[in-house]
């Protein structure tokens, strides 16, 4: 069974919904999917205050995982600290080139329209190419990329939300339509390299 990782950080709870239904999305297509989120920088010394009931992952088992879908806000055009922090850590794996041939995709919120969310996006797909991960995105396929009736997140590099700037607006339906489709595809794409992977990984 094709496992999937889908990882984040939230400080509002809204890429942490967004989350929620990207793993929708990839549970659909019969994939084991796991919920995750990145430590707080400061996790273990203050109390918990950000989804307690969504376990920490850490940075040595992405190892474990075909697919892996990793969610940040946007911090001025650009991935929070605390996703770059893990993705730090992932030195010894990059070493190894233990992720590579696996899928990976990327979703993030931004509290305007014009907030970031591509370069965010890419910031992110930036690492996961350094490690040699196949990058997937949210296709037009989905046709709420085309959504012209109101105002929506989304582009064909991963699915985005607004949230505004005082955090008061949610993903909308077609935001997380787009969030389950990204998660459905990228799953499905891992399903339909599955067979090959070892191959793609062991190639000198």
């Amino acid at each position: 069974m094709t496992k999937v990782l889908v990882l984040y950080y939230s400080a509002g709870g809204h890429t942490a919904t967004l989350a929620k239904a990207v793993a929708e999305g990839a549970t659909a297509t019969g994939a084991e999917v796991k919920l995750k989120r990145v430590p707080d920088l400061d996790e273990g010394t203050v109390p918990k205050r950000r989804s307690p009931d969504i376990e920490v992952a850490v940075p040595e088992e992405l190892v474990d995982y075909d697919a892996i879908i990793i969610g940040s806000p946007t911090r001025f055009g650009r991935l929070c600290a605390q996703v770059a922090n893990f993705l730090d850590q992932t030195v010894q794996t990059w070493k190894e080139g233990k992720l590579i041939g696996k899928v990976g995709g990327a979703f993030t919120s931004t509290a305007s329209q014009h907030g970031g969310s591509e370069s965010t996006i890419f910031s992110i797909l930036t690492s996961m190419m350094h490690h040699g991960i196949i990058t997937v995105g949210l296709p037009y396929s989905f046709k709420g990329l085309l959504e012209m009736d109101e105002p929506a997140g989304g582009s064909p590099y991963g699915a985005t939300t607004m949230t505004g700037s005082d955090g008061s607006r949610w993903p909308s339906e077609v935001e997380l339509a787009g969030a389950r489709y990204q998660g459905a595809h990228i799953a499905d794409v891992a399903h339909a390299l599955s067979a090959g992977r070892a191959f793609i990984s062991d190639r000198s």
